[in-house]
């Protein structure tokens, strides 16, 4: 199933919503300090927290995983499992992004009741399987949903 990206976003409120319940996720599993991103369609930044203690790389991952998502209309993890057999393409996406894309486990597409691509999230701080568990913890919190790829 292909997802086409909508003219619709992800909400401000939505994005805070979704990134307080990623968090409150977070520290109820006793997680690494994360830091998350949720972008629009077009890539751009429509809120980003950190928390205390984050590393100093975890908000340029954070947006490159939900990059990754947007970028090629899947899940980062999907993507760099689907890529990962072509590491010649694997790259050259990457330098195509200006490294702007981390297909890794915390970059999910966010997508609308109908399937459409709304936006995306990105989390870095702990494990890849950590963060996404999050990722969808504040995903569903916020009243949106996972694209199924």
């Amino acid at each position: 199933m292909t997802t086409i990206l909508a003219n619709m976003q992800v909400s401000l409120d939505a994005a805070d919503t979704l990134i307080d319940a990623a968090l409150a996720e977070g520290q109820k599993r006793e997680l690494l300090p994360l830091c998350v991103a949720v972008l629009d369609v077009g890539g751009h930044i429509i809120a980003l927290k950190r928390q205390d203690g984050c590393g100093l790389l975890r908000a340029d991952i954070a947006q490159g995983k939900a990059w990754a998502a947007l970028a090629m209309g899947l899940n980062a993890a999907t993507t760099g499992q689907r890529l990962s057999g072509n590491p010649g393409f694997l790259t050259a996406a990457i330098a195509a992004s200006d490294g702007r894309m981390v297909p890794h486990s915390g970059g999910l597409l966010i997508i609308d009741a109908d399937g459409r691509g709304i936006g995306a999230v990105g989390i870095s701080g702990d494990t890849g399987e950590n963060d996404e568990l999050c990722a969808r913890a504040g995903i569903a919190a916020a009243g949106l949903h996972v694209a199924p790829v």
